[in-house]
């Protein structure tokens, strides 16, 4: 019984306390629905605004789309514009790209025409200037040339007259004429080599002279070095020469050359100083010099000893005549100077009679060009 008794009390306690569990949750789940009541009194709808406001902000919404629209159908023109000048300016860059390719190619063949334009400036002058030294010498050509002519005139005038006159004398007048020819001619060859050379015929056109500060230092007897050339083509032009007017291994005896069958006796250096120092040393001066230029004339040209006169000898000679032959005043310098010179005679064969003629030609009979 007791054991029964204390299970039933057991069932009791253990109803009591799940009644009790229920109770204490329906109280909690009611303190909570009241919480829940409350906060919910407590609420308000923080999103809510006054109707004008919303209308107002839906009118402005919907002109914002409106512009948000037209802003996009613009944005689509411009960018459908962007691609377009986009697409221009890349042709437009390849054009300037190549335009710029192209005026590279221009500004170098521009360079290379100013390059052969101051080449063809730089010709022109100095054709100009060779044109001017030609038309010079042209001008010197024609002078010559005329003064040939009026002498070729006189010469026959004066063969007209010779017709007429002693065959001895004519052939005389021949010699004069041909010696001052042959020495313009010396005369005109040495200028064009030395335009600034100061030779001359002498008064009796006999010889040409060389002023003597012109090769020589004064009072000195050695050629200066830079004289030397002059007077090595002296020897050279005068070589040019002597072979229609003499005999020897190279005569060239021709009518054309030689049409009065002139002959050359002795081409002789002078040596003349001026009165400043001793007699003495004025004609060993003046010998000196002489001396000294025919040396230089015959290492020059080697082949002048060969030109020979009638008697076989060579032409080319010397001879010193110290102060004793003055062409101008000693008592003033340039007279002086003018007397320090070398002079360069030609002495030609002059026959005393119609028989000295006669034995001219009989010594060219050997070059074979002329029969008696």
């Amino acid at each position: 019984m007791r054991a029964q008794a204390r299970q039933i009390a057991h069932e009791e306690e253990e109803e009591s306390a799940f009644v009790s569990m229920t109770d204490m949750t329906v109280g909690f789940l009611f303190i909570i629905m009241i919480l829940l009541v409350f906060f919910a009194s407590q609420v308000r709808n923080q999103d809510v605004v006054d109707r004008t406001i919303y209308e107002d902000v839906v009118v402005q919404r919907n002109e914002l789309r409106d512009l948000a629209d037209a802003r996009r159908e613009r944005i689509i023109v411009l960018e459908k514009e962007l691609a377009e000048v986009t697409a221009e300016r890349d042709v437009l860059r390849d054009e300037v790209e190549s335009l710029k390719a192209l005026l590279r190619d221009m500004r170098v063949k521009v360079a290379n025409l100013e390059k052969k334009v101051e080449e063809a400036r730089l010709r022109e002058a100095a054709l100009r200037q060779e044109i001017e030294t030609l038309s010079e010498q042209l001008s010197e050509r024609d002078q010559t040339i005329a003064e040939l002519r009026a002498e070729i005139m006189r010469l026959e005038e004066e063969l007209r007259k010779v017709r007429t006159i002693d065959p001895l004398e004519a052939y005389l007048a021949r010699v004069a004429d041909t010696r001052r020819l042959v020495l313009i001619r010396l005369r005109d060859a040495l200028l064009q080599d030395f335009p600034n050379l100061q030779v001359a015929l002498s008064e009796e056109s006999d010889a040409l002279r060389f002023q003597g500060e012109g090769l020589f230092v004064s009072g000195q007897s050695s050629l200066a070095s830079d004289k030397q050339v002059i007077v090595a083509r002296v020897a050279e032009r005068l070589d040019e020469i002597l072979p229609c007017f003499t005999i020897g291994t190279r005569s060239a005896f021709n009518e054309t050359c030689n049409p009065g069958f002139v002959m050359i006796e002795a081409v002789q250096i002078e040596g003349h100083t001026d009165d400043v120092g001793t007699e003495y040393f004025n004609r060993v001066l003046s010998t000196s010099r002489a001396n000294n230029t025919f040396f230089r004339m015959a290492q020059a040209a080697p082949a002048i000893m060969e030109h020979h006169n009638l008697q076989n000898q060579p032409v080319l000679s010397v001879a010193a005549y110290g102060p004793d032959r003055p062409i101008a005043d000693n008592r003033t310098p340039a007279g002086r100077a003018t007397n320090r010179r070398i002079d360069l005679r030609f002495i030609m064969v002059t026959p005393q009679d119609n028989g000295g003629i006669a034995g001219i030609r009989q010594a060219l009979k050997p070059v074979g060009i002329v029969d008696e």
